[in-house]
């Protein structure tokens, strides 16, 4: 089991470097939405907490 999770984390790691490589900027659109997304849910959870303080 602990084999194929090496495994498994080397295609998913060798996948980023040869997306990075080809199309870079679509690399960059999707690290760029990923952190919009983190972001988001930050204000969002953040907002949650002030509607239940107040």
């Amino acid at each position: 089991m602990a084999q194929a999770k090496k495994v498994a984390m080397w295609i998913v790691v060798i996948f980023v470097i040869y997306t990075i490589i080809t199309s870079p900027v679509r690399a960059a659109e999707l690290v760029q939405s990923g952190f919009v997304g983190i972001s988001d849910a930050a204000k969002a959870v953040g907002a949650f907490m002030t509607g239940l303080v107040r």
